[in-house]
């Protein structure tokens, strides 16, 4: 009985996150992003720390894989000097989630945690449209 339930908990969860996504404008699909990013190190820590690898290994390939997704979405032409700086940054969190990995990094996770956190913060204070020249703030995520 437990298992069944835990099945829909989990399906029913998919479907809140696919609506989540299906609704969203541009803005809030970075805010989404960010998010999923450190829930995912979130969970990278906690099954570190459980000794569970294998689950770590996962959590912080899905959070590489969000970080990599917003690398690969900023407008360099639009976003000009912030983009290239977001760029740079996200090369770091990407380097230093890899490093994690590898050595069984609590420290790294939390400094890659912190930034991400960091932009997500300041993101969310951004309305949509409040990006210069753009039109939109997804511009520069």
């Amino acid at each position: 009985m437990y298992a069944s339930n835990r099945q829909y908990a989990d399906q029913y969860r998919r479907m809140a996150v696919a609506t989540s996504v299906a609704e969203a404008d541009p803005h809030r699909l970075i805010a989404l992003l960010l998010a999923g990013a450190c829930e995912r190190i979130r969970l990278a820590e906690a099954c570190l720390q459980n000794g569970d690898q294998a689950r770590k290994g996962k959590a912080i390939g899905e959070a590489c894989a969000i970080v990599g997704h917003l690398n690969g979405s900023l407008d360099h032409e639009a976003g000009g000097e912030i983009a290239a700086n977001l760029s740079s940054l996200y090369d770091y969190v990407m380097r230093r989630l890899t490093e994690a990995n590898l050595n069984n990094d609590s420290s790294a996770l939390q400094e890659c945690l912190s930034l991400l956190l960091e932009i997500e913060t300041a993101w969310n204070a951004i309305q949509p449209g409040d990006a210069p020249g753009t039109g939109t703030a997804s511009a520069t995520a």
